[in-house]
């Protein structure tokens, strides 16, 4: 499970370095795609796997499927850390992003988000009030 938030920043080179708790269950792969609301989604290799197994199931007469689908896949990009846990982002993900320099890295329970910093302390101050009225319909013993 990946949780909390970190900052880190993109080098000259265009590399992450990942957070020191994600590392572990990052070192043996990962794939990197375009998430929603404009942020990237990482995801461990065997979990990206499982994904897909699960989105391989939607009929292919669906274009909705086909349409999330391809832009999931072409987008998408793998690669194995380095010893010092930096990946290398991409330019078309850099710039689906956003990412220029300062980055928010979020843990999202099975994958891990790359927002430009910017954009993710607008979206969640954009749903504080949100988050507390979600609250009250999140089903009972849950929280």
């Amino acid at each position: 499970m990946f949780l909390g938030t970190y900052t880190p920043r993109l080098d000259d080179k265009n590399r992450l370095v990942l957070p020191a708790r994600f590392r572990e269950q990052l070192a043996d792969g990962l794939v990197i795609t375009r998430g929603h609301e404009r942020c990237l989604c990482v995801w461990p290799l065997d979990g990206f796997k499982a994904a897909t197994e699960r989105l391989s199931a939607a009929p292919l007469t669906s274009k909705s499927a086909r349409d999330y689908l391809r832009v999931l896949f072409a987008g998408a990009h793998d690669e194995v850390p380095d010893r010092q846990g930096r990946v290398t982002v991409p330019q078309p993900l850099r710039e689906y992003a956003g990412l220029v320099r300062d980055c928010a890295v979020i843990g999202a329970n099975s994958r891990v988000e790359i927002w430009a910093a910017d954009a993710w302390e607008r979206y969640l101050a954009d749903q504080e009030d949100t988050f507390s009225a979600l609250s009250q319909e999140v089903p009972p013993g849950l929280l």
